[in-house]
């Protein structure tokens, strides 16, 4: 733990050192374009390379202090009595024991008897045998460790894929009246219901049965790991751009119009130029930056997250506000983001680079704009056939997304 701190403090040094070379090459490169019109090839070439090695390092950061959040919840995990112990019911315990049976060896009776006997998962004709509900648990963990969209939405689990949320529009009147004075009939308000999509993720993770005859196999790591890493690369993708078909409708597919706020249809989402095509203006590039910011109502805007790649990072690092100081700071704390324009940046690298008719950039209240649906249960189902020597573990999750609050982020459209 103490190495990892001291890692944390060295990332957040070398960062600040290397942020310092980085203005200096950036103002040279700026000045060459205010003089010149365009700045020197080796200039040029110069800030990208120093830029990359800055992203690199605010990469590095995250991933140290992902690293360190996951240490802190191991050493949670390892204070609470051990699996087995007494935070497990005896009914838990014998279905652990059962699942591991069926896992190892093939042996599935025990497994069907006991979810025949349970209300909480779906029958076995539904494919495979639910996971134990720890590990299912711990998947879940890790899943919101790995994935910045799921770690920043509001997530809700569900006993079934007919969840449904209702929420005002709007069309509700109201006013002030005297104490004794008649009230005067208000208008019914406007509904709406909104159901994000749900699509079933898998994944097929594979061992030899040489690997699970070894009593000192973890067959609970390996399903976690193997599992959550699939999992998180699918869901990662269908968050931010996943069409609503067998699918999560991801953020970036959600229907837009540059309309502001109160003028366009409910359930579309504002989009901002980016100020010229296939890039940024070539004079102050950050007012669109700005204008993205200030679109959002101020009680969004107060809870405003980024998502852009790193490629993109690497390029708003370079701009300056009208006062010419730079509008992305870094982190000077350990364990928090580095910020663009006073709000939170989150490496997303789902989101797609800057180029013509593209979505680089969104920033929002994701609590509120994006939600997540967890369907309760992991199921596997074991193949030891189609790919011998291997068994492999066909794993499948139900998983819904959707844009739910519209109003509470706005995309960066640039031009075709």
């Amino acid at each position: 733990m103490a190495d990892m701190v001291k890692r944390q403090g060295e990332v957040i040094k070398k960062q600040g050192k290397v942020f310092e070379e980085f203005k200096a090459s950036n103002d040279e490169r700026l000045k060459e374009i205010s003089t010149k019109g365009s700045s020197d090839p080796l200039t040029e070439e110069k800030t990208d390379k120093i830029a990359d090695e800055l992203a690199e390092l605010s990469s590095l950061k995250d991933a140290v202090n992902n690293l360190k959040s996951k240490y802190d919840d191991v050493a949670t995990k390892l204070n609470r009595p051990m699996a087995g112990g007494s935070n497990l019911t005896p009914e838990q315990v014998e279905y652990k024991t059962a699942f591991e049976d069926y896992v190892r060896k093939g042996r599935a009776g025990k497994l069907a008897e006991l979810e025949e006997k349970s209300m909480a998962v779906d029958p076995p004709g539904s494919g495979g045998y639910a996971v134990p509900e720890e590990l299912d648990r711990n998947i879940l963990d890790l899943l919101r460790d790995v994935s910045p969209v799921r770690a920043e939405a509001t997530v809700v689990t569900v006993g079934s894929g007919d969840w449904k949320k209702i929420v005002n529009i709007g069309g509700t009147t109201s006013g002030w009246v005297a104490e004794k004075a008649a009230r005067p009939g208000t208008d019914s308000p406007q509904l709406a219901e909104i159901a994000p999509v749900v699509g079933e993720v898998y994944a097929a993770p594979a061992t030899t049965q040489r690997a699970l005859d070894d009593i000192f196999f973890d067959v609970a790591a390996f399903l976690e790991n193997e599992v959550q890493d699939e999992f998180a690369k699918q869901e990662g993708i269908a968050f931010i751009s996943g069409n609503g078909v067998d699918k999560p409708k991801g953020i970036l597919a959600t229907a837009s119009s540059e309309d502001a706020d109160g003028i366009r249809p409910f359930g579309t989402v504002q989009l901002i130029k980016s100020g010229k095509a296939d890039g940024f203006a070539d004079t102050n590039p950050d007012h669109a930056l700005l204008d993205l910011v200030y679109s959002l109502k101020a009680g969004h805007r107060r809870q405003a997250k980024w998502f852009m790649n790193s490629m993109t990072i690497k390029e708003v690092m370079k701009f300056k506000d009208s006062d010419g100081a730079y509008i992305w700071q870094r982190s000077l704390q350990e364990g928090q983001p580095d910020r663009l324009l006073n709000h939170p940046i989150v490496p997303c690298e789902d989101m797609p680079d800057i180029a013509a008719d593209s979505l680089p950039i969104a920033i929002g209240n994701w609590r509120r704009a994006y939600y997540i649906l967890d369907r309760i249960g992991t199921r596997v189902m074991r193949d030891p056939y189609t790919n011998k020597p291997y068994v492999t573990f066909y794993a499948t999750k139900r998983v819904g997304g959707g844009a739910v609050d519209t109003d509470a982020f706005k995309l960066l459209k640039v031009a075709a």
